[in-house]
């Protein structure tokens, strides 16, 4: 699936991008429960063009602007996995005060009904809204029923621990189950970058890496972990991946350090996603060079086991 058309404005948009069935929501993750609301939209109006509205940048950033990262996807990944599910147009409403200070009542209206001009909307169950969370789904079906939009509200979708919830994935991660996050995710999470240049240390002891900074993203546990990780070009290379800040070498910088095993090519200024598969363990500082070397041949051996286990990649 293409991915979907970004939209930052609301105000002014032409009739192409006005209209559709709209699932609306913060979406951080993409998870199986966003992407049950975002088919609810579809199945109420699949004679409409589907679309998602969420919130740039999410309300707690504005909110908490003090807070360490926490996002499970930044906009263009939030775009990909909403554009595989078959979401069009992504409507990224920018999230600052001006929004906040909306009352329910006039979001419905001049953002909803006036601006993208919604024919059906989808939300989940808690989703609540304008200023001061005023709103909730019983005053935003009102709202809508008055306004000739029609509305589906989708029940928690749960596992065996509960309903999921980006903040549960943000935990399993946090305590190194990506198996866990990967299930309430439908795919594996992934950390998406820049490739930049490091101090080919990784080179050095024979296994070059590929190096991302976590940015904005969530950090999961430090460690070595298994990966699938989607190239450029869309193929998707199996590696080994250390996440933190190489104890061995005097690191200073948090960031992603992946090899990518059977894999020739200069990935350098280009976006990569790391898919985190498994997790094998915490990262530690090593005596010598020499010992970190050894270790990485053993990771890189244990990386390879656990994949096999995996099975095939089904892109990340």
């Amino acid at each position: 699936m293409p991915a979907p058309e970004i939209v930052l404005d609301w105000r002014g948009l032409p009739d192409r991008l006005r209209g559709c069935a709209v699932a609306i929501g913060n979406f951080d993750g993409v998870h199986i429960g966003h992407l049950a609301v975002l088919r609810a939209a579809h199945a109420a109006r699949p004679d409409l063009p589907l679309a998602a509205l969420t919130f740039e940048p999410h309300p707690r950033e504005h909110f908490r602007p003090e807070d360490p990262p926490f996002r499970l996807t930044l906009l263009p990944a939030k775009a990909r996995a909403l554009g595989a599910a078959g979401a069009r147009i992504l409507y990224a409403v920018r999230f600052d005060a001006a929004l906040a200070a909306l009352e329910a009542e006039e979001f419905v209206e001049q953002v909803l009904h006036r601006g993208i001009a919604a024919r059906h909307l989808a939300c989940g169950a808690d989703f609540a809204f304008g200023r001061r969370r005023g709103g909730d789904v019983a005053f935003l079906g009102r709202a809508a029923e008055a306004r000739g939009i029609g509305l589906s509200v989708v029940p928690h979708v749960a596992d065996a621990a509960g309903p999921i919830s980006s903040s549960r994935i943000r935990r399993a991660l946090q305590d190194g189950y990506p198996d866990r996050a990967a299930a309430m995710l439908g795919r594996h999470w992934e950390i998406c970058g820049i490739v930049s240049h490091g101090d080919k240390r990784g080179r050095l002891l024979g296994f070059p890496t590929a190096n991302i900074p976590l940015d904005g993203h969530l950090e999961p546990a430090r460690g070595v972990y298994a990966v699938r990780v989607r190239l450029p070009d869309g193929r998707v290379a199996d590696g080994v991946a250390n996440i933190g800040r190489r104890p061995t070498v005097d690191g200073t910088e948090l960031r992603v350090e992946a090899h990518l095993f059977d894999f020739s090519g200069d990935l350098y200024g280009q976006e990569i996603g790391v898919g985190l598969v498994a997790y094998l363990r915490p990262e530690r500082r090593f005596a010598s060079l020499e010992d970190l070397r050894a270790q990485i041949a053993a990771d890189s051996a244990a990386a390879r086991a656990a994949l096999a286990a995996a099975g095939p990649a089904a892109g990340c």
